[in-house]
């Protein structure tokens, strides 16, 4: 993608600042603008991990500036959800963005890391207090239909929370582009369509999903995992590569796509609950989507010229039995853990196996 190039090496600052407060930030952007030095916003709740720095790194790719917002949102958490274990660590955070500001200081070709937006509630929701209730009162964004399905169906709160907490961050900072993960690819749509629907003068940029070695999505919940739910935390991609295996052997009906997915994550189920307690990380299987890759609506049928995007979720349930000495994870391997992924469904990756 093209830059403007509008700053020159001598302008780049040693380290970024740290704002708390939304008048302070739009200080910090309109001097910018006035320098004619865009900016790219990568929103964040923190627990800062590879695919973050990535997005940091595309965005500083493309922008004379990155603003990057840490925040734990919590219209966007169920009644139920984990707000309150959900990892903060900021000193962690602040360490991994120190070395990304000082490799960018010795790169001319690369934008800077200029402001870290951490406010509170209060600044963040000025009027009624925020809720997490479905009906609750207060001022939310909410992008239907695309919400309600998939991760909407089962958490029906949590993009009316993304797109509202979103919304605010493109009001405050107008960033000329916003960066967000294909790990989340609901949430793309989601911000695409809000973009979209209300004028909103940003560009939504998708970075890839970054996996570990295994092929595990990385993600900021995957600290509560621990080993022995690790281990089967792998089988939600193996479930999609099968679905990418059988679509190679030239399936295309979903419902041969689906069962092939069905079958790998429901035999890992039984293996799991015939091992005994202390040994076995038992799952639930939330959904398996393959669906159209402009639309995000479900497919019946896949055509080799379209292709399809295939996602799905799976929750890890707490540990059971956790032996003396285990590594359980964060929270004592007592905090269930969802888990999400997708890949891109096209012929040529399916006969080659990649995952994109």
């Amino acid at each position: 993608m093209p830059r403007i190039l509008s700053r020159i090496a001598s302008y780049k600052p040693r380290d970024f600042v740290t704002v708390t407060s939304i008048h302070h930030l739009r200080h910090l952007r309109r001097k910018a603008m006035l320098g004619g030095r865009s900016v790219g916003l990568v929103p964040t709740m923190g627990a800062l991990h590879e695919g973050h720095l990535a997005l940091i790194r595309q965005a500083a790719r493309e922008n004379d500036q990155v603003y990057i917002s840490i925040y734990v949102n919590p219209t966007q958490f169920g009644v139920n959800e984990d707000l309150s274990s959900y990892p903060r660590t900021w000193p962690e955070d602040e360490i991994k963005l120190k070395g990304l500001c000082n490799q960018f200081n010795e790169d001319d070709r690369l934008g800077q890391i200029t402001a870290v937006f951490m406010p509170n509630t209060e600044e963040m929701y000025p009027g009624l207090p925020p809720t997490s209730e479905v009906d609750g009162e207060g001022s939310f964004v909410n992008i239907t239909p695309i919400s309600s399905r998939l991760e909407g169906a089962s958490r029906p709160v949590f993009f009316r929370g993304v797109a509202t907490v979103c919304m605010k961050l493109f009001n405050i900072v107008q960033p000329e582009r916003v960066y967000f993960g294909q790990k989340d690819i609901q949430q793309t749509f989601v911000m695409r369509r809000m973009v979209q629907d209300f004028h909103l003068n940003t560009e939504v940029r998708v970075g890839a999903t970054v996996r570990e070695e295994d092929g595990l999505a990385l993600s900021s919940r995957n600290v509560y995992l621990g080993p022995r739910r690790r281990a089967v935390a792998i089988v939600l991609l193996r479930a999609l590569k099968e679905i990418q295996q059988v679509f190679a052997k030239g399936a295309r009906k979903r419902k041969y796509l689906y069962n092939a997915a069905m079958d790998v994550l429901t035999t890992t189920q039984k293996q799991q609950y015939a091992l005994p307690k202390h040994e076995r990380a038992l799952f639930e299987i939330d959904y398996i989507s393959i669906a159209d890759p402009a639309t995000l609506d479900e497919l019946e049928e896949v055509t080799t010229k379209d292709g399809a995007i295939v996602s799905g979720a799976i929750k890890m349930l707490p540990l059971e039995d956790p032996q003396p000495e285990e590594p359980t994870g964060s929270g004592s391997g007592a905090t269930p853990v969802r888990l999400i992924d997708n890949i891109y469904l096209d012929l040529l990756s399916a006969k080659v196996g990649y995952v994109s």
